[in-house]
């Protein structure tokens, strides 16, 4: 169950489905990582009724578990396709060397230009960047990523796919909102690549 969170946050629907085991032994379970202090759990910023769980990383104290992850290309999406998934994309290019694209399921009309401001201050480019639709029945790489809980309730994908619930820094509109978001993103893909190295 720590493999699965330290690589993408669940619901307890979908982390019963990986993990085989009855809803009220995943009740308990997660009622004991709570208690010591290794997960949290939130509410979804799309489907209020839903609720996810995240691994406190911070609480491992030098572990690092997880699954392995391909780092190849890579599909980040959100919903509006301006801030988060754009964020995320280049900072996997920027980290692994592995091209990224992101989509959104409902894109906005540009790149928020905080979201802008915020890569440029961590040495990323998004001035060329455009939002785009995700379309049915495209061709995705193997590794998708769902940066935002309304896109992920609203798409279809498989298990394989991974969830990384980050708070919309544009609503909030501060530049610390996109500097959080986009600090996030980083000590995700970080954590990833961390798990590779000792694994190998």
């Amino acid at each position: 169950m720590v493999d699965e969170l330290a690589v993408s946050d669940r619901s307890p629907i979908e982390l019963r489905r990986l993990v085989g085991i009855e809803s009220n032994l995943l009740a308990h379970h997660l009622d004991v990582l709570e208690g010591v202090g290794l997960i949290e759990r939130s509410r979804s910023s799309g489907d209020g009724r839903r609720r996810y769980v995240h691994l406190l990383r911070d609480a491992l104290d030098g572990l690092v578990p997880g699954k392995p992850v391909e780092i190849g290309p890579a599909l980040f999406i959100c919903s509006a396709n301006s801030a988060r998934s754009q964020l995320a994309a280049a900072l996997w290019s920027e980290l692994t060397g592995a091209p990224a694209e992101s989509a959104g399921t409902h894109p906005a009309e540009r790149v928020h230009p905080a979201a802008v401001a915020a890569a440029e201050r961590a040495g990323l480019d998004l001035s060329d960047a455009e939002p785009r639709e995700l379309k049915p029945g495209e061709q995705l790489p193997s590794l998708v990523i769902t940066v935002c809980d309304r896109a992920h309730e609203e798409v279809t994908g498989d298990e394989s796919w991974l969830h990384w619930s980050i708070p919309d820094p544009v609503p909030v509109g501060t530049k610390a909102a996109f500097d959080a978001a986009l600090r996030e993103l980083r000590e995700r893909i970080e954590s990833v690549l961390d798990h590779r190295e000792l694994a190998s």
